[in-house]
């Protein structure tokens, strides 16, 4: 396709798409766009003008579940990220199923299930984990690809589909037949798979409180956020108090809703809809296990990471007049304006002026001490005065407001390193790389960190990214969690850091 028209109608289709299916493909997949509906207009043999006029007014469910087939990914495998399912069986089941009730049914929803692999990851490991045989397990599997549903529900794979399974857990539930592998017929029976449009509020899938487990992974990545945020709204309303919802590795609610709990056990991350505390006591979100002691000698460290910047370069000139007023536009998600002036605060942060800039806090209005905004600053504030016990505290405050504040939980880091608590400091940091993955400030700090107790791999890794990002970090976060030092100080030290552990900058 060429041309002036073409390029239009290039956007109606990715429009078109977005309104009826929910997915959202940026510009660097228009390319992909055109091919697709190239493809189409010449199955259908219809003209640009007459097909998206169709598709923006209602598609058919043949052409709904052909663009499904088109656009959306189905590639997966057994036990994809097995972590998951290790927490699925030691946390999430027998937490659903600590309490009486009538009748004993345990409803688990694969959204978004592809060709099965997922649904029927889920009924081995239940299979594997529920020993009481009197509780009836319930497993609807939806998808809006209906070819990938009929593989589904062959139950037969390829080898390559149950890569990396443990060799005895193959044996048990899969029979080879010739270069494929079959489903053993009690998994197959345990899951029911459907047609259904995850980005519509279907009544009847979405029934109130009916699951006790969802998995949504890999799917909202594609959605507008709009359509993302709906589908969130649904699936709380979907599940049963204290129910569990499991996303992909690389998709978090942040921004998105502060109906759930975030959990961390068995190296994930997860989400535990609020409003069942009084039957499911609130699950840690630490790791089960702490890291291994470290036995190789450890490297030389200084008193603190802030320690370690104010040695790496000097100052910068003062901030540009008038910049400190956007500081805090963004942050650690993206936030409205804030409702007070922070800009005297902030200029006296950045001159280092800690106590003056709390100080200055205390003259806001009353109503400003519950301002996300102004308790983020002043926990900033008082990590960086030393006061880490009342900086902790202002954190725990922003944490009851809102769990997915990553700039908390980075903070939270500064506290627990002050306090000679190495592994909180490290699993704090990895709960703000997970809820912000572009927020350049913990993985600079958990690359420090792991540096300093000889952990080459992990600086490495940490470090590499931390200087990629910080490239581009937004300025207000530089000046709100920089502790005063500039985005050259701070790629300083990230170079000096990687290049002691071995890696290049």
């Amino acid at each position: 396709m060429t041309g002036i028209s073409s390029l239009q109608e290039l956007e109606r289709f990715r429009a078109a798409i977005t309104q009826r299916l929910g997915l959202m493909f940026d510009d660097a997949k228009l390319g992909f766009l055109a091919e697709v509906l190239q493809r189409r207009l010449g199955k259908l043999k219809s003209s640009g003008e007459i097909y998206l006029s169709a598709l923006e007014q209602e598609p058919s469910r043949d052409e709904a579940e052909s663009l499904a087939q088109e656009l959306t990914v189905t590639e997966t495998y057994f036990f994809r990220n097995i972590e998951q399912f290790r927490a699925l069986a030691e946390i999430v089941l027998p937490e659903r199923m600590r309490y009486d009730r009538k009748p004993k049914t345990l409803n688990i929803l694969s959204a978004g299930c592809a060709s099965g692999e997922e649904a029927y990851s889920i009924a081995i490991t239940a299979q594997e984990t529920i020993i009481d045989r009197s509780w009836d397990l319930r497993i609807d599997a939806v998808d809006i690809n209906q070819t990938a549903l009929e593989k589904a529900r062959r139950g037969r794979y390829s080898a390559w589909a149950v890569r990396g399974m443990q060799s005895d857990i193959q044996r048990k539930w899969f029979q080879e037949n010739g270069r494929d592998l079959i489903l053993d017929e009690n998994v197959r029976t345990a899951v029911k798979f459907k047609t259904r449009n995850l980005s519509v509020d279907d009544p009847e899938l979405w029934r109130p409180a009916s699951y006790d487990v969802v998995f949504c992974r890999n799917v909202l990545m594609y959605f507008s956020p709009e359509k993302m945020q709906a589908a969130i709204n649904r699936i709380a309303r979907a599940l049963a108090p204290g129910g569990f919802l499991f996303l992909g590795h690389a998709e978090t609610l942040r921004g998105l809703s502060d109906q759930f709990h975030l959990r961390h056990t068995h190296e994930t991350f997860y989400y535990q809809l609020k409003g069942g505390a009084d039957n499911f006591p609130p699950i840690s979100w630490q790791s089960h296990t702490r890291p291994s002691p470290v036995t190789a000698p450890a490297m030389p460290i200084r008193d603190s990471w802030i320690e370690e910047i104010r040695l790496a370069s000097e100052r910068v000139a003062a901030l540009i007049p008038g910049q400190a007023a956007v500081a805090l536009k963004q942050q650690s998600q993206p936030q409205p304006q804030p409702k007070w002036d922070l800009t005297q605060a902030l200029d006296l942060l950045h001159k280092e002026r800690f106590s003056d800039a709390l100080s200055h806090l205390k003259t806001l209005p009353q109503e400003s001490g519950s301002d996300p905004d102004v308790l983020l600053l002043e926990a900033m504030l008082l990590a960086h005065s030393g006061q880490s016990i009342a900086a902790e505290k202002v954190c725990r405050q922003l944490l009851a407001m809102s769990e997915l504040n990553a700039g908390a939980h980075y903070i939270l880091a500064l506290c627990k390193e002050t306090a000679g608590d190495r592994a909180e400091a490290i699993e704090h940091d990895r709960v703000a790389i997970y809820l912000d993955p572009a927020f350049a400030m913990p993985r600079l700090h958990l690359g420090l960190l792991a540096r300093r107790i000889n952990d080459r791999d992990t600086a490495r890794r940490e470090l590499g990214q931390a200087l990629i990002l910080l490239q581009r970090e937004d300025t207000s976060r530089i000046l709100l969690f920089g502790g005063g030092f500039s985005r050259e100080a701070l790629v300083a030290l990230c170079e000096s850091a990687l290049r002691d552990s071995g890696g290049r900058s």
